[in-house]
């Protein structure tokens, strides 16, 4: 699959104003707001523009249009920028104060500032996002199984949700919700390397598995099935793209730490830790724990059942050295529900249960309300 930038944006977003008579200049802005997914009304002369710039979330002028507006006697507001190509005349300043504008900036170089007020734009105000990272304490823990099971959850209660697949060498995430078969973008084919990503450019792209009557809700970035797993600046991009956008993002990290999985942990809320209910788990899984500790961020244990020698979830938990957060009993059926590719939550099963348990724990973290 061929690599490609994250351009596109569904249904009609936000749109800015620009008025700009240097054509080279206009059209570097409309190919920056492109890029930003945000939809840009053009006007030619003030009473144009007038009709748009109260609720236009951003306001682009160049120069003369700034003369223009401060004339026309246009009022002050926030969120306006002049832009230049080359460096700024001292009439380029006085025209910014006259019209209010509150940045002016030197294209191409303030691009990178642009297309991230461009996206903020365009995504509009909204609540904030919360990050969970899930990690498993030994192979086969079912960190995967949880990550999706937490992603599904809260799709299944309303919000928007991002799986966010951080482990190379796991398969694929995207097997773990049956939509391996679903077309869309994978690591490493998703063109992004840092910046600013508009998330509904992104939710565009990637498989949406149907998760009950909800289509599109939940987005899934899955590895593919090569050996390459994303880069730390990408891993940051996508991650901050789902919670400026108010998503739910969850990410489902490798034990063995690396730079990718160290980025997903800088920006988490909470870091799930999955541990079965036997010995050697436990000791795994203190060890994983110590690793965690490093970046600061509060970990909570999950300690799935069964408990094959009788130990108690909170003796595993005391092990580890985290403090428990769920207890999970065993999901019947699941084996075989992921084998066929099927959600893998019955919405009142022990999975889901521990899945809204973890959900919770991770919305009070980041102070985030449900």
């Amino acid at each position: 699959m061929r690599s490609r930038e994250i351009t596109e944006r569904p249904g009609p977003p936000a749109r800015g104003l620009v008025m700009v008579s240097d054509p080279d200049l206009l059209d570097a802005l409309l190919r920056l707001a492109a890029a930003a997914g945000c939809e840009l009304q053009r006007a030619v002369d003030p009473p144009q523009a007038r009709a748009f710039w109260s609720d236009a979330p951003l306001v682009l002028l160049d120069a003369a249009a700034a003369a223009q507006c401060a004339r026309a006697g246009l009022p002050r507001r926030g969120d306006v920028v002049l832009a230049v190509r080359g460096e700024p005349q001292a009439s380029v300043w006085r025209h910014a104060v006259a019209v209010g504008a509150e940045h002016v900036i030197t294209l191409p170089e303030a691009e990178q500032w642009l297309v991230a007020a461009l996206t903020d734009a365009a995504e509009g105000p909204r609540p904030g996002g919360t990050v969970l990272a899930v990690v498993g304490g030994r192979g086969g823990a079912g960190a995967s199984v949880l990550a999706a099971a937490v992603a599904v959850t809260a799709v299944r209660e309303g919000a928007r949700a991002l799986l966010v697949d951080c482990d190379p060498l796991g398969g694929g995430l995207d097997l773990v919700l049956g939509a391996e078969d679903l077309g869309g973008l994978r690591w490493p084919g998703i063109g992004v390397e840092g910046g600013r990503v508009p998330a509904a450019a992104l939710h565009a792209a990637l498989p949406s598995p149907r998760v009950g009557r909800r289509d599109g809700a939940l987005g899934v970035l899955s590895c593919d099935r090569s050996t390459h797993g994303p880069t730390p600046a990408a891993v940051r991009a996508v991650v901050e793209a789902g919670r400026r956008a108010g998503d739910v993002v969850v990410c489902d990290l490798p034990r063995h730490p690396t730079d990718a999985a160290a980025a997903a942990l800088g920006v988490a809320d909470l870091v799930a830790l999955v541990v079965t209910a036997d010995i050697r788990s436990s000791a795994a899984g203190a060890r994983v724990a110590a690793l965690l500790a490093r970046h600061g961020k509060p970990v909570r244990a999950v300690v799935r059942g069964p408990a094959p020698g009788g130990i108690e979830a909170d003796e595993v938990a005391r092990a580890v050295g985290v403090p428990l957060l769920v207890a999970m009993r065993p999901e019947p059926g699941l084996a075989r529900a992921l084998e066929r590719g099927e959600a893998p939550t019955r919405p009142h099963g022990p999975l889901a249960v521990a899945a809204r348990s973890v959900l919770s724990a991770t919305r009070a973290a980041s102070g985030t309300r449900s």
